[in-house]
């Protein structure tokens, strides 16, 4: 019995005087003494060879030299923890700031919100509609009947086997709407995205933008019309753009034509930009049709008025003079900080 308390004395001392200089020999001091085979584990051991009155004050004893063991191991675990994370590099507060990049606006949106500031700037509103579209306001109540070859000219993305809903091809299902529900005079513009069933090519995408323009009143004219298409041209190309209209064809819009100006590239001498014919495209306008008036509600013999419709990607690849199309859709970031403004 004396043998067993003077093992525990002794080890108690081993623990206060081990030396431990590092985390590996830290490592060894707890398999030494606080290991599943370690010196307590030994010492609780020889309890059972204690009489039954011994025992109590020898647990007490080995207790406390395992709570001695586990301290010094705790402590030295947390010293040699700090010192590790001192010993790490502290970062350098006088090297220069990583670069923090901000995003840009899409050309699209840039040249969307240029069109649209253009046209209120002459009291033009701005108005909204649904992308998902019936019939009646994409079709038949621009006078496009069922069996109007018209329909061709578009090829749709219906929604429903009865052909009843749509993604709208234009957006002058929205003039149906806002025609509907105001009286003249009306003076609004209607951007959007609109949607059409084609081949994607460098010219040509299945969804795109458009923006469409309103105007009814009485004795509106075509001479209005060319006026406002001229202040649109010359506002966004410049001053020296010059515009001729060319007779078409639009089933909403009678008499038609299509908006040519002159190439503000190369001052309309001939590039590969307006094909070396010193002209490019710009949209379609018109005076609306009685039929379609008669349809909204609005008396054509009291009223008169104009439309005009342009393709919002064609303007931007025109103003920026990008060759494919497509490129508006990649989201390609080296084509997109091209046009950083700030």
């Amino acid at each position: 019995m004396d043998n067993l308390f003077e093992q525990a004395d002794q080890l108690l001392e081993d623990i206060k005087n081990t030396p431990i200089e590092n985390q590996e020999s830290l490592e060894q001091f707890r398999i030494r003494f606080l290991g599943s085979k370690g010196a307590l584990k030994n010492l609780f051991s020889g309890m059972a060879s204690l009489p039954s009155e011994q025992r109590k004050a020898f647990g007490q004893k080995a207790n406390l030299i395992k709570q001695a063991a586990e301290e010094r191991l705790q402590s030295l675990s947390e010293l040699f923890s700090s010192e590790n994370m001192q010993r790490e590099p502290l970062p350098d507060h006088t090297a220069p700031g990583f670069p923090k990049t901000f995003g840009t606006r899409h050309p699209v949106s840039l040249t969307r919100e240029q069109m649209t500031d253009i046209f209120t700037r002459i009291g033009f509103e701005v108005k909204e509609g649904p992308e998902i579209e019936t019939d009646w306001y994409n079709f038949s109540s621009l006078n496009m009947p069922e069996d109007h070859p018209a329909r061709d000219m578009q090829d749709t993305f219906y929604l429903s086997e009865d052909q009843s809903q749509l993604l709208r091809t234009h957006t002058s299902s929205v003039q149906i709407r806002v025609m509907e529900k105001h009286r003249p005079p009306i003076r609004a513009v209607f951007p959007g995205r609109v949607y059409r069933n084609e081949t994607i090519t460098a010219r040509s995408l299945c969804t795109f933008h458009q923006l469409e323009g309103l105007y009814i009143d009485q004795e509106v004219s075509f001479a209005d019309l060319k006026q406002t298409i001229y202040f649109f041209a010359q506002s966004m190309f410049g001053e020296k753009t010059e515009i001729r209209f060319r007779p078409s064809y639009f089933p909403f819009t009678e008499p038609s034509a299509e908006i040519d100006i002159s190439c503000f590239v190369c001052g309309a001498k001939g590039c590969p930009v307006c094909k070396h014919s010193g002209w490019v495209e710009i949209g379609g306008c018109g005076m609306v049709d009685p039929a379609v008036m008669t349809n909204c509600g609005i008396d054509p013999e009291k009223y008169s008025g104009f439309a005009f419709g342009m393709g919002v990607e064609r303007i931007t690849m025109l103003k920026y003079q990008v060759s494919d199309i497509r490129l508006f859709l990649e989201n390609d970031i080296r084509f997109l900080e091209q046009f950083r403004t700030a």
